[in-house]
């Protein structure tokens, strides 16, 4: 069955299902060279205020290739519908008759709005990207395919929808947790306990008066900026999601148990006296590549989160002179810190040897926070 193109769009009979509240699910097919036509492809970036805008991952380019050689060969099978976002604008029909509603589904026509010439796309896609681009270099054109489509005027309801849909599936960990903070409805637990961490990395890195100014990479950081974005997100998000969810954390104690409410605000306040402790200790280590500094690194981002949940015991984050208590701290453990050269003695691995995986985390996270507390105690 072909769709018929009006004036004004483009006519594709579909399946109409009710959701809870009342919210229409669309079942419908459009062909390969419809499909970006119809919707186009929302790629997660920041405006010029560092606002967050789209919710989806760059092209993979291996990825589209595989699939456009799948669509070209023989016998090919496209079972897998393309999930798409619609605006209101669109209209659905229903088939006259008894037979057009089976208590589940209705038939009907579903009308969805076309733009003129080089006009905004009605629909957005919200899983399938890799496939839609596919669909869009394939030979097969007028290949039929399936297509699930739900209402959403708003990209926050996209982005919503967007990680519940991949949720099962591999989507890069730094694009999960740079979405999280913008997403406003009710989330799962695992999920929502990410929100804030993600929320909270998002500031030190934009944040002028941080030390993680512009250095955080996250999804959404452009190419020309990742040379110096040397910080990947998900290492400093575990951190502080560790120290906020452990009782022993030195963020734990901002969260109100009783009420589930989280002093957002001193969180902050505690990380930027940490962290510029740790940057005025280590000034030679920071803001190069994890390549030339293991400080930058995964392994070494979590570790230093680790020694500050002890250090952070001894540091009133009102006292004025925070940051110089801070670095008296480190300076216990300063002199064992291999972060550019040499070597580890007690872990007996060079600088360059240390990887961002649990044992290498814990051997080091282990060692500093040892000799911190010897360190301590000989000084008593």
């Amino acid at each position: 069955m072909t769709a018929q193109k009006t004036q004004s769009g483009l006519d594709r009979r579909a399946l109409s299902i009710r959701q809870p509240g009342g919210v229409p699910l669309y079942l419908f097919a459009l062909t390969a060279g419809e499909l970006l036509r119809v919707a186009d492809i929302s790629r997660i970036s920041r405006d010029e205020q560092g606002r967050l805008i789209g919710y989806q991952r760059p092209e993979v380019r291996r990825h589209v290739q595989e699939i456009i050689d799948y669509l070209n060969g023989d016998d090919v099978l496209f079972p897998n519908a393309v999930i798409l976002a619609l605006p209101s604008s669109v209209h659905f029909r229903q088939t006259p008759g008894p037979k057009s509603n089976d208590g589940l589904a209705v038939v009907g026509t579903l009308s969805v709005p076309l733009p003129e010439d080089d006009g905004a796309r009605p629909g957005w896609i919200v899983d399938g990207q890799q496939r839609a681009l596919a669909l869009s270099r394939t030979g097969r054109q007028d290949l039929a395919v399936p297509v699930t489509a739900f209402v959403a005027d708003t990209v926050e309801r996209q982005r919503d929808q967007f990680l519940r849909v991949n949720n099962v599936h591999p989507l890069p960990r730094g694009l999960v947790t740079e979405l999280l903070p913008d997403v406003v409805t009710p989330l799962s637990p695992r999920l929502a306990a990410k929100r804030i961490p993600s929320a909270l990395v998002d500031l030190l890195n934009r944040e002028e008066s941080s030390p993680f100014h512009g250095l955080v990479r996250r999804a959404s950081t452009p190419g020309s900026e990742r040379s110096h974005a040397v910080v990947a997100d998900t290492g400093l998000v575990a951190a502080v999601e560790e120290s906020l969810n452990s009782p022993a954390g030195a963020l734990f104690p901002y969260r109100n148990m009783a009420t589930g409410e989280t002093d957002i605000d001193g969180i902050y306040t505690l990380l930027l006296c940490y962290w510029r402790g740790v940057r005025a200790s280590f000034p030679e280590a920071w803001g190069l590549p994890p390549q030339q500094t293991r400080l930058m690194h995964g392994v070494g981002i979590r570790a230093m989160g680790r020694l500050m949940d002890r250090v952070m015991a001894q540091v009133d984050v009102k006292d004025a002179k925070c940051q110089k208590r801070v670095v008296e701290e480190l300076a216990l453990v300063a002199p064992v810190c291999h972060w550019t050269d040499g070597e580890w003695q007690d872990l007996g691995l060079r600088w360059d040897e240390l990887q961002n995986v649990p044992r290498h985390i814990q051997r080091l996270s282990n060692y500093l926070v040892r000799v911190y507390v010897q360190q301590k105690q000989m000084k008593r």
